[in-house]
């Protein structure tokens, strides 16, 4: 995987995990658990694109 495609999946990650959980935020007026649900994936997604900027920081490259 090139460090563009890295980078390009690392902010996908981040954003789609954001929009979950506000979108789980909502919904839990309407449905407790599919609100709680939405709400807990988009954490894991969320925090898997910060786990993938520490990965892209470590890799060797174009560093400054």
């Amino acid at each position: 995987m090139t460090t563009a495609r890295l980078e390009a999946l690392v902010w996908v990650l981040i954003y789609g995990g954001l929009i979950l959980v506000g979108l789980g935020l909502a919904v839990q007026r309407r449905n407790e658990l599919l609100g709680w649900s939405l709400v807990g994936l988009g954490a894991v997604v969320a925090l898997a694109g910060a786990v993938l900027v520490v990965v892209r920081a470590r890799l060797p490259g174009d560093k400054p």
